[in-house]
């Protein structure tokens, strides 16, 4: 298989999802209330084609996709994928400070993240250490999936979920940057193909099944005429965190 046709399939993967999430027209609950295997057809079919690769010999095993990327990118090296990750909370609560119109209030979009991230991390981290996958960088450092590219995809699901029904772009835009994070995990080495096909599938499958039951719906202690809250990502030292700022 020729790299430009792994591009090529990624595309194609990805065009699938921003259309397969965009058939409803209002901010209803009728997206969530479609039967799950046919809304997830296309993060299920990540997950299909990352095993298929994971675990084949041959011109679509792992091994020979890794080898045809360093190949065509001998030299690459970057750290952006580290910050990449970051970018589509960090739009979300950019269009919340310009009151850009959203699903949730700021708190339930916070809520819902934690909840996500929660999910998201201990589904990954669990199979990183059931497969204990060695990188292809050589590192035995738990390699399959990807956590980098399962949050930046659990981050653009939310900001996809958010603002799809009223700033289509920019609840794409998220999906695009998620998706540069999957792409410079395998430019660095740090990552097979594999690694990053399923670990998307799993930040959108979760983050779609937090929206689809919405846990903890109606619990927000800060709605209150006389509370005003602003709350916002923080960032020190490759950690993510929130700050919140609460006036009575």
């Amino acid at each position: 298989m020729k790299l430009k046709h792994v591009y090529i399939s990624l595309i194609v993967c990805f065009q699938l999802h921003v259309n397969g999430q965009t058939d409803s027209t209002s901010i209803t609950t009728a997206t969530y209330q479609k039967p799950f295997l046919k809304q997830s057809i296309v993060p299920l079919s990540l997950i299909g084609a990352g095993l298929i690769i994971n675990y084949s010999d041959g011109a679509i095993g792992k091994e020979n996709l890794q080898e045809e990327i360093i190949r065509a990118f001998p030299d690459f090296n970057s750290n952006l994928d580290d910050f990449l990750l970051f970018v589509p909370t960090l739009t979300m609560y950019t269009a919340d400070l310009l009151k850009v119109e959203s699903r949730h209030d700021a708190f339930s979009q916070t809520k819902i993240l934690f909840i996500s991230a929660i999910a998201t991390n201990a589904i990954t981290f669990g199979l990183k250490h059931i497969t204990n996958e060695t990188r292809p960088n050589g590192e035995n450092d738990l390699s399959f999936p990807s956590g980098h590219t399962s949050n930046a995809f659990m981050t653009a699901t939310v900001l996809f979920h958010e603002f799809k029904e009223t700033k289509p772009v920019l609840a794409y835009s998220g999906f695009v940057f998620a998706s540069a994070t999957g792409v410079l995990r395998v430019m660095n080495n740090a990552h097979w193909v594999s690694d990053v096909l399923v670990g998307a599938a799993i930040g959108i499958l979760v983050t779609d099944l937090v929206y689809r039951f919405e846990p903890l719906q109606g619990w927000n202690p800060f709605k209150n005429d006389k509370i005003s809250t602003i709350i916002s990502p923080s960032y020190n030292e490759k950690t993510l965190g929130f700050y919140a700022n609460i006036q009575f």
